[in-house]
């Protein structure tokens, strides 16, 4: 039954898509396991989103972002659960966008099987070699996990836990980075851009991949990760937080790149043990070196936390698109400091 819902979710998503003529057109096909096709359709010049391109500055806009977010938070995609058809064709997704960007494998492939899971699942790793003859030893990881929690207890008729907040928003903002990067080439330092999965199952993606590259001793200087950043926060004077605000100076160095205070503290954060609660924690554990998540969830702005609610029509891409461009000068910052400036305290 899930196969056939899968293939039928699908083919909703086509035809919707050649229904929307005058607004979008398809930028290519993504396959998966047993033939299954979806179109990856984009808005084009004459689109509601692409008219907020205005309102924003920098590298990303609303288009961009609304590119990604429309295919990965898909009902065709059935929740990319660890394991799922769905998640398999979002991996394909995310290979085939690294490919586009110039964004070598970190391993043969771009898909690295997990060890410590039971079903075949995948992270989803590129690489982007630094340009400077020193420093292109020392890595930065960008990363987020792509995977959610699949088909759950039906709420009107919807069983579907889209994921958009969690994760697709955080996996389109290092889709994103590695754009930007990809083109414009301006980081000395080498950068990892990771997608993991099965960070529902236990934080099981991403306590793999350190392991594997610390065995190969890696010199791994940050790790940055981005989780749930797809609404503003609300009545904050910044516009995200980090967990383990208190543990490093990462905050500080982030503004100072940022030029302004992008980068605060969230008590509720602290509060929950939030720096334990993602994939910066696994990295933190094995390398002991500053790993953080950087978010936008408040517990105030957005109710649909593992729940079928969880939908790209709640997100706010502009949003998203500001966290993108004010992000990307302090992931450049970072890469090319001239020594390892972020320390623990």
């Amino acid at each position: 039954m899930k196969h056939i819902l899968f293939i039928f979710s699908l083919l909703v998503l086509i035809s919707c898509g050649a229904g929307k003529t005058d607004k979008t057109r398809v930028s290519e096909t993504v396959s998966g396991p047993n033939g299954l096709t979806a179109r990856v359709v984009e808005p084009n010049g004459d689109s509601e989103a692409t008219s907020l391109k205005s309102a924003l500055k920098g590298f990303s806009d609303v288009s961009a972002v609304a590119q990604s977010m429309e295919f990965l938070a898909s009902d065709a995609l059935q929740g990319r659960d660890s394991g799922s058809e769905g998640i398999d064709v979002a991996a394909d997704f995310i290979a085939k966008r690294f490919a586009a960007q110039g964004i070598e494998p970190y391993f043969e492939t771009y898909r690295d099987t997990l060890s410590n899971f039971n079903e075949a699942t995948f992270n989803v790793v590129g690489v982007l070699e630094g340009s400077d003859t020193l420093l292109k030893n020392e890595y930065i990881l960008v990363g987020a996990h792509y995977d959610h929690i699949g088909l759950i207890t039906p709420e009107n008729d919807d069983a579907i836990a889209n994921g958009a907040n969690d994760n697709a928003s955080g996996t389109t903002t290092v889709l994103e980075m590695a754009r930007y990067f990809g083109k414009e080439r301006t980081n000395k330092r080498s950068i990892i851009f990771a997608l993991f999965s099965a960070e529902e199952k236990g934080l099981l993606g991403s306590k793999h991949l350190a392991e594997k590259i610390k065995a190969d001793s890696l010199d791994l200087y940050v790790m940055l990760n981005f989780e749930m950043v797809g609404v503003p926060m609300v009545g904050k004077g910044h516009l995200v937080y980090l967990t383990g605000y208190e543990l490093s100076n990462m905050a500080a160095i982030s503004n100072g790149y940022a030029n302004e205070k992008v980068v605060g503290f969230l008590p509720k954060a602290k509060e929950l043990s939030l720096f334990k609660r993602s994939d910066n924690y696994a990295f933190h554990t094995v390398f002991n070196v500053p790993s953080q998540t950087f978010s936008t969830f408040d517990f105030t702005n957005f109710d649909h936390y593992h729940k079928v609610g969880d939908e790209n029509e709640k997100m706010d891409y502009e949003h998203m698109a500001l966290v993108i461009n004010k992000m990307i000068p302090v992931v450049e910052g970072i890469t090319n400091a001239a020594v390892k400036e972020i320390i623990y305290k």
